[in-house]
């Protein structure tokens, strides 16, 4: 059952707030002082807390109210607070919400509102703190995960991150072939880096070949090699990436685009580890743990008759899959921190430009659009106008909220009955972000 602390010096004051707390499984605790309520604070758990403006008798200044809310937001800068006065013409009490209180209401209040408040802010507590859980056991994951495996020095925050990472780097040790799926630009020889890292053929060559930037004729040789005069233009003859890669990884990019000969062939070395070299005769044996990946829809390619069916299950023993960054949008603004030119700071409108795209290159996008704003913008802050971003680009579902408008703000106050932590809330606001948005649009406060 969630707290509150009422600091009031009128005990008819706190007797009525307990009671109307009481009907609805709300706790309450009274303070008739600053000090007694401060002291409360450190011995009990307090979910939110009601305070009055003036303790002392015939004090209307609203100063004794400022200090007691300053040494609050001091000791506990997270905790809700909501102002109760008698004195509603008091400029205090706005300038206490700007700097950081939850709502401030008038005596004698509306228990409707104030119960609506209360439940609003608890609500958002409760969901403020379950987030920090989250994130403090995601973070202690993340360092788990980095202290007991090399990670290659990827950079990730999300939750979908994570687990593809965790998956990499639990199947490294086994010596089955590995199929990343995911778009392109989204980082899978990254997360292949990460499996031969934690391998047991760590110590071993890594060679990647990008299958779609070659010629189908010239594939062949890459992978296998060629003797001399093996094709026009083979004047001598030349190992292919799997003699390269014996004793450690060979990574197959793209490996939808390889042609079905070559399919046939890659298929035989895995199953049996010997091939031939191009307009040889000679069988060569080799110990090689293949990684490929692919951005095509290869079950549409079987379908098709482009892709072998039985290659496709040799390559599938294990399928990782790297959602595209737009579905892992907790990376966006610390890979943009990467590839930020150390002279550079980030702005507060361009990480919100950042997470509106939809980044449909993907990471490798991301790094080309962070470092030409890098190498462009002329101060030391990136701003969204230096980022080059489409503006006709859909916006992405992320937790920030869009931009309300005057007529979506006012629309949200009417709904909430002018209750601010609840039209707050509605629109993905806090309540200060809420008042400044409302004094931009010269709406009143009350």
């Amino acid at each position: 059952m969630p707290t509150v602390l009422i600091i009031d010096d009128n005990p008819s004051v706190a007797t009525a707030l307990e009671v109307l707390f009481s009907l609805h499984d709300i706790a309450s605790v009274h303070a008739e002082s600053p000090e007694a309520g401060l002291a409360l604070l450190e011995s009990e758990s307090i979910d939110l807390v009601i305070q009055d403006m003036n303790f002392s008798a015939d004090t209307t200044s609203g100063a004794e109210g400022e200090a007691l809310f300053a040494a609050i937001r001091e000791r506990h800068p997270d905790l809700p607070v909501i102002l109760l006065t008698a004195w509603t013409h008091l400029s205090s009490a706005v300038e206490l919400i700007r700097a950081g209180a939850a709502d401030y209401m008038a005596k004698p209040w509306d228990d409707g509102k104030l119960l609506t408040t209360v439940n609003n802010l608890l609500e958002l507590s409760e969901t403020r703190h379950e987030l920090d859980r989250r994130r403090s056991h995601e973070r202690r994951s993340r360092q788990q995960l980095e202290q007991k495996y090399d990670l290659r020095g990827v950079v990730f925050s999300d939750p979908a991150s994570e687990r593809v990472i965790a998956l990499a780097c639990q199947v490294a040790r086994s010596d089955l072939p590995v199929l990343i799926t995911g778009p392109n630009g989204a980082g899978k020889e990254k997360i292949a880096e990460i499996i031969q890292a934690n391998s047991a053929v760590r110590n071993g060559p890594f060679v990647t070949l990008n299958c779609g930037a070659l010629p189908g004729e010239l594939i062949e040789a890459e992978l296998f090699g060629a003797d001399a005069g093996a094709y026009t233009g083979a004047n001598k003859a030349r190992e292919g990436k799997f003699e390269a890669s014996d004793g450690g990884t060979l990574f197959l990019d793209e490996i939808g685009n390889l042609p079905l000969a070559g399919q046939m062939k890659l298929l035989r070395v895995l199953e049996t580890g010997r091939f031939e070299r191009l307009g040889s005769n000679r069988e060569r044996q080799v110990d090689v743990r293949v990684i490929s990946a692919t951005n095509a829809d290869l079950p549409a390619m079987i379908r098709e008759g482009t892709f072998r069916e039985d290659l496709y299950y040799r390559l599938n023993a294990i399928e990782l899959n790297l959602p595209p960054l737009a579905e892992r949008p907790g990376d966006i603004l610390p890979l943009a921190e990467l590839f930020c030119p150390p002279e550079k700071r980030i702005g507060e409108s361009a990480r919100a430009a950042l997470l509106r795209h939809p980044w449909p290159g993907n990471v490798r996008e991301l790094r080309n659009v962070i470092q030409r704003a890098g190498l462009l913008t002329a101060g030391e802050r990136i701003e969204a106008s230096d980022l080059n971003l489409p503006k006709s680009a859909p916006v992405q579902k992320t937790t920030s909220a869009e931009e309300p408008d005057r007529e979506a703000v006012e629309a949200a106050l009417a709904r909430a009955g002018g209750v601010i932590a609840q039209a707050a809330a509605e629109l993905g606001l806090s309540r200060q972000a809420l008042y400044r948005r409302m004094d931009r649009y010269q709406l009143p406060r009350e």
